[in-house]
C-alpha cells in the first residue's frame, strides 16, 4: 500500500513540475523561435543555429555570437564572446553537482542541461530527490522546446528575407537587454560596471572589427566583484 502511494504521490509531483516548467519552456520557445528566424534571415544557413543550439546549448551566449557574426566579426571574436558570457554555469555546475549523482553518463549529460532556469527552478525544490526530479524535467523539456523553436524559426527566417519588415532585426539587442537589465536594477556595483564597459565599447567601436567592442562591454562587467563575507558572518 505505501509502495502504490508513494508511486502515486511521485506521479502527481512529477505534474506538477511539469506544470511549472511550461511557462518557462513557452518563453524558450518563443525566444528560440526568434533566434532561428534572425540567424538564418540574416545570412547564415538553416543548419548553423540549429547546430549551435543542440551541441552550445546556451541562449545568451548564442545571441551574442550569431550577432558580432552578423556584425561582421570573426569566429574568433564570436566564440570569445559566447564563452565569456557562459563562464557563469561552471558555478551553476557546482551547485547542482550533488543534485546529479555520481553517475559519469548522469553528470555528462546533466552538464549540458544547465541553464539559470534549470539550475534554481531545481534548488527551489524542497528535498534532494524533488530536486533530481526537477532538474531532469526542467532540463530535458527545456532542451527540447528550445531546440524545436529554434528548427521552426531557422526554416521561417529562410522564407522571410528582409527581417527588418518584421523587426525581427531588433530581436538579437532586445533579448540581451532583457537578460542584463534584472541585475542591472538590483545591483548598482554592476551598473557601474556595465557602465564602463559600454563607455569602452563605444570609444572602440570606430577603430576596431565588428566584435571586438562586445569584448571590451564584457571586460568591463568582469571587473565586477563582490564584496567578501565580513569576519564571522554564516557562510
Amino acid at each position: 500500500m505505501r509502495s502504490v502511494q508513494r508511486t502515486t504521490t511521485g506521479a502527481a509531483g512529477d505534474r506538477s513540475l511539469v506544470r511549472d516548467s511550461s511557462l518557462v519552456w513557452l518563453a524558450s520557445g518563443v525566444v528560440g523561435v526568434s533566434f532561428g528566424a534572425v540567424s538564418v534571415a540574416g545570412g547564415l544557413p538553416v543548419w548553423v543555429p540549429v547546430l549551435m543550439s543542440l551541441v552550445v546549448y546556451a541562449g545568451s551566449a548564442q545571441f551574442s555570437a550569431v550577432g558580432v557574426l552578423l556584425a561582421g566579426g570573426g569566429p574568433a571574436a564570436a566564440v570569445a564572446t559566447g564563452l565569456l558570457l557562459n563562464t557563469r554555469t561552471a558555478a551553476f555546475s557546482l551547485a547542482v553537482a550533488e543534485i546529479l549523482g555520481t553517475g559519469r553518463a548522469g553528470r555528462f549529460l546533466g552538464a549540458h542541461l544547465v541553464t539559470d532556469e534549470t539550475v534554481a527552478f531545481a534548488l527551489a525544490q524542497p528535498d534532494p530527490a524533488r530536486q533530481r526530479r526537477a532538474f531532469w524535467i526542467s532540463g530535458l523539456g527545456l532542451f527540447a522546446v528550445w531546440n524545436t523553436g529554434v528548427l521552426a524559426g531557422a526554416l521561417a527566417g529562410s522564407a522571410l528575407g528582409d527581417t527588418a519588415r518584421y523587426g525581427l532585426d531588433a530581436a538579437f539587442p532586445a533579448v540581451l537587454v532583457a537578460l542584463v537589465l534584472p541585475i542591472l536594477r538590483a545591483d548598482a556595483a554592476v551598473r557601474r560596471c556595465a557602465l564602463l564597459g559600454a563607455a569602452l565599447a563605444l570609444a572602440a567601436t570606430p577603430a576596431v572589427p565588428a566584435g571586438v567592442p562586445v569584448l571590451l562591454a564584457l571586460a568591463g562587467l568582469l571587473l565586477h566583484r563582490r564584496p567578501a563575507a565580513a569576519p564571522g558572518a554564516a557562510a
